[in-house]
């Protein structure tokens, strides 16, 4: 993997983290630290995971379940 390769994956991570923050702020307000400290630990198939779920999940615990 080239140094570009690895930009580009931490920016697309870093993409997601953003987008999933904004849609669980907008659905349930502030989100805790320790969901934070969760989010930012995540692959990129749990954030991938979560984005899904938070357009239905009726909690901020059902979404980062």
């Amino acid at each position: 993997m080239t140094t570009a390769d690895v930009l580009r994956a931490e920016g697309e991570i870093r993409g997601r983290v953003e987008m999933l923050m904004k849609q669980l702020t907008i659905r349930f307000g502030p989100v805790p630290q320790t969901a934070l400290d969760l989010i930012h630990a995540a692959s990129i198939d749990q954030l991938e995971t979560w984005a899904t779920r938070v357009l239905t999940g009726p909690t901020l615990q059902d979404v980062l379940r």
